[in-house]
């Protein structure tokens, strides 16, 4: 049986954006100047067993690594932090000073995660899979990800990965951490 040549075309496509086309996390198209606050902060808060690549990639999607990034909601800086939010995270972690200032952004955010990966601490699943839950709480809030757990488990008895929570979180939320996923899916 002959496939027609468009069908050929649709199941290569996957392949080719991983191949030429997509800009993962670490192609030229993004800038290495803030590698440094990334690795560091990723060490500070996560320890060195956890690729800081992830919360590059996380920069990458929440603002393209526009240090002057401000969204529409009042979002700052590359991370993309509400003031609301740095309030709490200054109340957490008093050492944190500036949102506007691109390296303290960083570590704002990175230690955001890091509370948020400790919310997800009772799930019975590897460290990669809390990343996710805690990029998903970062984006849409721990309370909306968790009303979303607590949907998915009602379908499914026991969740153990974002992917049964995914459908169940605003479509904007589980498309962010797809993009985290995807710019990272090359190099792991």
């Amino acid at each position: 049986m002959r496939l027609p040549c468009w069908l050929l075309f649709l199941f290569a496509l996957p392949g080719m954006a991983l191949a030429g086309g997509f800009k993962h996390v670490d192609h030229k198209h993004w800038t290495n100047k803030y590698d440094q606050h990334f690795r560091k902060n990723s060490k500070h808060y996560f320890g060195p067993t956890v690729n800081w690549r992830w919360f590059k990639a996380q920069g990458i999607a929440k603002s393209g690594l526009d240090p002057h990034a401000r969204s529409k909601a009042g979002a700052v800086g590359i991370m993309q932090i509400m003031l609301s939010t740095f309030k709490e995270i200054r109340e957490k972690n008093p050492t944190v000073m500036n949102l506007e200032d691109l390296k303290w952004n960083i570590a704002a955010g990175i230690f955001y995660d890091r509370y948020l990966y400790d919310k997800w601490e009772f799930l019975d699943t590897d460290e990669r899979q809390r990343l996710f839950f805690a990029f998903g709480s970062y984006n849409a809030g721990f309370r909306r990800v968790r009303q979303a757990y607590n949907k998915s488990v009602k379908k499914h008895k026991m969740v153990r990965e974002w992917s049964q929570v995914a459908p169940f979180v605003p479509k904007a939320s589980s498309y962010y951490v797809r993009r985290i996923r995807k710019l990272m899916q090359a190099i792991l």
